[in-house]
């Protein structure tokens, strides 16, 4: 089974213990103040991770897209202003990236941001970010890729919108520059995604395909999703957080509250560590409650010394102390050395 070290403190690998990124993303509508209220409502309800978004108005639109003033976001959310003047305000400056990851430092939750181009990689690179994560719009920007990897960092790739094969040329890519230490999300790239589109089955069949761990970024509404998605052994659940779901915004809508993050956070943990082994084995616990749940072999009635024992002779009833009933073809047809009470629990001595 393939582990990543994704920072000091966290390895992951299919089925451990799943890694909660707290997606902020641009949640912070541009405020320092509320970007870390956010930080610390997802420290305070069990998230490993607090993750932001590293863009700047030049390094990820056209002039082109500004002018059509395009709508990307899947809501009916109303958002204030112009395309370019959203973009804007919601991107982080460099001074405003070490402030955050500062705080985060404090709280002892990790910082991280997902770059999108290669000159804010660079200044995460230079900030020593423990791992990158590459978005699903991405997956195919190849020389960017390139780039990243060439860090020799963990790389977390998200997979929304992408073929099977185009997934597999990034994972070449990277590897061709020396970097395997890839962690695959599945992602359904719509905010919220219809439920016949989620396809949690494609976690099992990423595990399969390319042998590493794979982890799950959520756009649904709600937990369950992503709390089935640590049966089929995501190590990472990445989904988008907010402290207020009606504050303006792209993504506050299909965004995890604190008390659905905490339920995340805890229930992930306890999913976990009950899916277990998938050999059989009979615990300790169930040993023991063996002696008081299971039967034993009874006389079904009053008994003779002497008396050859019939299949009418026996029955079992609890404690499961005794002659187990599935050896009851043993003594059919035995003789009893002394006299029994109806109800009387037979032992291997009672016996010639």
């Amino acid at each position: 089974m393939k582990q990543i070290q994704l920072t000091n403190n966290k390895a992951v690998y299919n089925f451990c213990e799943p890694y909660i990124i707290a997606e902020i993303g641009a949640n912070h509508n541009g405020d320092m103040s509320l970007a870390k209220t956010m930080i610390k409502s997802a420290k305070d309800n069990g998230a490993d991770c607090a993750k932001f978004q590293s863009w700047t108005s030049k390094s990820l639109i056209c002039r082109e897209e500004y002018e059509n003033n395009q709508v990307y976001n899947d809501s009916k959310k109303k958002h204030f202003g112009s395309l370019k003047e959203m973009v804007t305000k919601y991107a982080l400056t460099n001074e405003q990236h070490y402030e955050l990851k500062a705080y985060c430092d404090e709280l002892d939750i990790d910082f991280a941001s997902t770059p999108f181009s290669p000159e804010e990689a660079r200044l995460l690179q230079e900030m020593e970010m423990p791992f990158f994560k590459i978005a699903s719009m991405d997956i195919n920007y190849l020389s960017y890729l390139r780039e990243v990897a060439s860090y020799q960092k963990p790389m977390i790739l998200s997979t929304g919108m992408s073929t099977l094969n185009e997934i597999e040329q990034a994972v070449k890519t990277c590897q061709k520059e020396g970097n395997d230490n890839l962690i695959l999300l599945h992602c359904i790239a719509i905010y919220p995604p219809d439920v016949n589109d989620i396809h949690l089955k494609n976690i099992t069949m990423l595990q399969e395909t390319f042998g590493l761990p794979v982890g799950f970024s959520d756009h649904t509404i709600g937990t369950s999703v992503p709390l089935a998605s640590v049966a089929l052994g995501a190590c990472i659940i990445e989904k988008h957080f907010t402290t207020d779901k009606d504050l303006p915004g792209w993504d506050h809508e299909i965004s995890a509250n604190p008390e659905e993050l905490k339920q995340i956070a805890t229930q992930s943990k306890t999913i976990a560590k009950a899916m277990g082994n998938y050999e059989r084995t009979v615990s300790d616990a169930e040993e023991a409650k063996k002696l008081k749940f299971r039967r034993s072999l009874v006389s079904a009635k009053p008994l003779q010394k002497g008396q050859k024992l019939t299949a009418s002779d026996l029955t079992a009833k609890r404690p499961g102390t005794h002659i187990p009933p599935n050896l009851i073809d043993n003594f059919i047809g035995k003789t009893i050395n002394t006299d029994l009470a109806a109800d009387e629990l037979l032992t291997e001595n009672m016996f010639d």
